[in-house]
């Protein structure tokens, strides 16, 4: 299945990326290191997960976020990459904001 990733998981993936590079030189490639993979994994393993605010939720391995996305006609949306520390009613306006 192919996966698709809108810009607003783009622009979450670069803020995480910088705020964890502001944190320590380096730990934001390796969070993409760690991201991109479990995204790529959407191809075999989308809709196994749990629906959380009307998406699919894959939780991240190594860092706190999960990645929000849908199957839409036989191809993988990733709409959102949110950090789950944030409050879930900040978390569900993110994820409307992107529909």
């Amino acid at each position: 299945m192919k996966v698709s990733i809108l810009q607003t998981a783009l622009e979450d993936l670069t803020t995480a990326q910088k705020f964890y590079d502001e944190q320590e030189e380096g730990v934001g490639a390796y969070f993409l290191d760690s991201l991109i993979p479990e995204i790529d994994s959407l191809s075999l393993y989308a809709g196994i997960h749990r629906i959380q605010f009307g998406f699919h939720r894959l939780l991240a391995r190594r860092f706190p976020y999960a990645i929000y996305y849908r199957v839409v006609a036989g191809v993988v949306v990733v709409f959102r990459v949110l950090d789950c520390r944030r409050d879930p009613a900040s978390l569900r306006r993110s994820i409307r904001k992107s529909v």
